[in-house]
């Protein structure tokens, strides 16, 4: 069902992608061939498509299991045609690869996107694509605990504010005592 539900998005991002694209042939025209290389190398550098590698095997997939409990009988064929036909569509991945370095150059100058490419090629890019999840991870937990008691105290205090701001106004009821350990009033004497 999560799958299922991952490949309709992949999808539909992918058919907008391609959509703007191809509603907008000007735009690609006007980007030169070496801008879309620096595109295509910060892409590579940043793995911002990897996420989509799995898209055709995962398709494949699901349509093989899809057929096969429709056609239990023909189990082998299905398997063979799926892989053969999934095979022969794994070069249109380019396709995506160029829409999305057309989609980068858009939006970043090519020197931009070469300091990009440069950063994320070098250790301390690696290291922050490998281990930025797990930082904003802690991040993300840290910032819930921190909201939890800021949200928790908040209610606190103003809660003490106002339970102060109300017993003040309230008169106190007839026969009760002064508490006797208040101090006293502006020109009273200390009580014993």
């Amino acid at each position: 069902m999560i799958l299922s539900a991952r490949l309709r998005l992949s999808f539909a991002a992918l058919a907008t992608s391609v959509l703007v694209a191809v509603s907008s042939p000007a735009l690609a025209q006007d980007i030169s061939e070496s801008h879309l290389q620096a595109a295509q190398d910060a892409i590579q550098a940043l793995h911002a498509t990897d996420q989509f590698d799995n898209i055709l095997p995962q398709a494949a997939a699901a349509l093989q299991a899809q057929l096969i409990q429709k056609n239990p009988d023909m189990e082998q064929l299905i398997a063979q045609t799926v892989s053969e036909k999934a095979l022969a569509l794994a070069s249109r991945r380019a396709d995506l690869e160029k829409e999305a370095a057309i989609a980068y150059a858009k939006l970043f100058p090519e020197d931009v996107l070469k300091e990009i490419a440069a950063f994320y090629q070098s250790e301390a890019g690696k290291t922050l694509l490998q281990k930025g999840p797990l930082a904003v991870r802690d991040v993300m937990r840290a910032a819930e605990i921190w909201q939890n008691g800021v949200a928790r105290d908040l209610a606190q205090q103003v809660a003490e504010t106002l339970a102060a701001a109300a017993g003040a106004k309230a008169p106190a009821p007839e026969g009760a005592q002064p508490d006797q350990d208040a101090a006293p009033a502006e020109g009273e004497a200390p009580k014993n």
